[in-house]
């Protein structure tokens, strides 16, 4: 037994220099994928998809068909021609009320079937009453993303009020030669015509989070599979025989057992593809039965969260198994550092730099996210993100398996064994 005491390791410049490059390059990676992901999300957004509809049927103004409504989205159109912040979807209001319900629009604004007819009310001479206010409807949809439905609905509120002033200049022009005659308050209204009002494009149940708790949920999921993983590595390296299980003060240790790289992971996979089941129960009960989250489609979302775990898990066992300590980190990255800030939760994928994009192509929580979310808000359409989402699970677990057999299939040819192989020293006759 060495005589050294244990506090002298610290003394040792590798051990201080391995580590800190270790700790210091993870602090500045997850500060640039979290930081750098929402740092700016106005800076970056192109195209974020916002319907534009005009209802309105016009009105007869001195003999002559007009449709304000007309004007105005073509106003909106047109002033947004140079820019490329906001992509204005002109569609009727059917289409736009599946695609608010599928979370492809962050929002919309919707001119209504009155609005010339109230409009042109304005320029009337009758004075008994007031005369009423058009109004033009910006619709907000939290369920696609609480800062993208923020965004669409400040860019939109801010068109409607605009177009709302702009109208009302031409209509001041074209009625000059009449405001003596209007009344007091239909002069005030005929300067900025339209009210903007503000509605719940898709509403959701009260414990929904906002339209959150997709996020969370599928966050649940890959967190539940990653840190599976690194039990079951352990668990199953312990039963195996090749590494001790410290409980407390006890120390365990069994047999060992010799078994192939390709061996071990087949074992821990089919762990965790059994065990994904009871994860998954337990998370949709916890989420469901105990929190009281607002889901429908209990059996597939049970379904869908049992294949997430798995998927996730078992790309995780692939990369311990392939990359050995150094693969908990790069599964933290993976699953986390790089997943979070791409998932589309919070900040939406056109609000993000063209890196980030690139990585929510792939990154796992961003897909299972738009599964769970079709499934929790948008009675599991298979185009609101279902289908996408059980493509690259598939997709995911294949690259997982091949990547991770093929790799230890390599390590096993070679005879980079985790233990060697003893070989028996061969026999020498001895002359007699």
């Amino acid at each position: 037994m060495s005589a050294i005491p244990p506090f002298r390791v610290l003394r040792a410049k590798p051990l201080w220099i391995a580590n800190g490059l270790i700790t210091g390059v993870l602090a500045l990676l997850f500060t640039v994928f979290y930081v750098g992901a929402n740092i700016d999300p106005a800076g970056h957004l192109e195209k974020l998809p916002v319907g534009l509809v005009n209802a309105d049927k016009g009105a007869a103004v001195d003999g002559k068909q007009v449709n304000l409504g007309a004007r105005i989205t073509g106003a909106i159109r047109k002033s947004a021609a140079g820019g490329d912040k906001i992509d204005w979807k002109v569609m009727n209001e059917r289409e736009m009320k599946e695609e608010l319900g599928k979370g492809k629009l962050f929002g919309a604004l919707v001119v209504p079937a009155d609005f010339t007819s109230a409009t042109t009310a304005l320029t009337g001479t009758a004075t008994t009453q007031t005369p009423g206010r058009p109004t033009l409807t910006v619709l907000t949809n939290q369920s696609a993303g609480s800062i993208g439905s923020s965004m669409a609905r400040t860019a939109t509120t801010q068109a409607a009020e605009n177009a709302s002033l702009q109208l009302g200049k031409e209509l001041t022009a074209q009625t000059s030669a009449q405001q003596a005659k209007l009344p007091a308050a239909a002069r005030v209204l005929l300067a900025d015509p339209a009210a903007v009002t503000v509605e719940d494009g898709h509403p959701l149940g009260s414990h929904s989070g906002l339209g959150m708790t997709a996020f969370y949920y599928a966050l649940a999921l890959v967190v539940c599979g990653m840190l599976s993983a690194n039990v079951i590595t352990g668990q199953v390296d312990h039963a195996l025989g090749y590494t001790h299980n410290d409980m407390g003060p006890l120390r365990l240790h069994r047999p060992l057992i010799r078994a192939t790289r390709v061996q071990t992971l087949a074992i821990s996979s089919t762990l965790m593809a059994g065990l994904s089941v009871l994860m998954g129960t337990l998370v949709m009960a916890g989420a469901v039965g105990i929190m009281g989250m607002d889901a429908s489609h209990l059996p597939l979302l049970w379904l869908y969260s049992v294949c997430a775990i798995a998927v996730a898990g078992i790309g995780a066992l692939s990369l311990l198994a392939v990359f050995g300590t150094p693969g908990m980190l790069l599964v933290t990255l993976f699953f986390i550092g790089m997943s979070v800030p791409t998932a589309g939760a919070t900040t939406p994928l056109e609000a993000l730099p063209g890196f980030y994009r690139f990585l929510a192509e792939f990154e796992p929580l961003r897909q299972i996210t738009g599964g769970i979310r079709s499934i929790l808000y948008y009675d599991a359409q298979s185009d609101a993100g279902l289908t996408r989402g059980w493509v690259m699970l598939a997709v995911g677990l294949a690259v997982a398996v091949l990547f991770g057999f093929g790799v230890l299939r390599w390590y096993d040819r070679k005879g980079l064994h985790r233990i060697p192989v003893e070989t028996k020293p061969e026999k020498t006759a001895v002359p007699a």
